[in-house]
């Protein structure tokens, strides 16, 4: 049986992933509580191998990096999501990463990430990764799209459009949760759409 490979995103109201670095917005815009970290950690704590493409992967430790100048990027889900098994798309990387259990793997990541569903024992997840992800759904690999939406509009400071050049699909909703009163996750299965004849 293939495991289950989760695309998980966070996005303002507009679609985007995350601000231009003069943006004042702060991380998760200035809107997370306690429930949302709660989930989180529990989302990462259960159990997975989490997939990265090498720019997220770059961001993620760059960020990481700065925890003694901003400490609060060490919330508990990041910390138990950089615990978890971790493969690295890349071509340009090289190992030993700065990473407790990270990997290497090279190559097309579709062929990766096929190859990972049939070998893990354990659900498959990615926190960002857009672009490596748009290929992934268009290749039927995505089994499950949660995307954490924000309630913010960034039609200013705005970057990263989470679906900006994607193919088209159709979701059908398989969870709902509200958060904090106010931050919406919705957890989808893509169907790529196909023109009715």
């Amino acid at each position: 049986m293939s495991a289950t490979y989760t695309f998980d995103v966070f996005m303002s109201l507009d679609g985007f992933a995350s601000i231009i670095p003069e943006g004042d917005w702060g991380g998760y815009w200035g809107k997370q509580g306690p429930e949302l970290l709660d989930h989180r950690l529990r989302t990462y704590s259960d159990g997975c191998r989490v997939v990265l493409g090498a720019t997220t992967f770059r961001e993620f430790a760059a960020m990481l990096a700065a925890a003694d100048e901003f400490p609060d990027v060490l919330d508990p889900w990041v910390t138990a999501m950089r615990q978890s098994p971790t493969t690295v798309v890349s071509t340009t990387l090289d190992e030993p990463l700065d990473w407790p259990d990270a990997t290497i793997a090279r190559g097309d990541a579709a062929d990766v990430v096929a190859a990972l569903k049939d070998e893990s024992d354990v659900p498959i997840r990615s926190h960002g990764s857009l672009s490596m992800n748009r290929a992934l759904m268009v290749a039927g690999l995505v089994d499950r799209v949660q995307v954490t939406v924000y309630p913010v509009i960034t039609g200013q400071t705005g970057a990263q459009p989470v679906f900006a050049g994607a193919a088209d699909f159709d979701l059908d909703l398989l969870e709902s949760t509200l958060l904090d009163g106010s931050i919406h996750e919705l957890v989808y299965r893509p169907r790529l759409h196909t023109r009715a004849d």
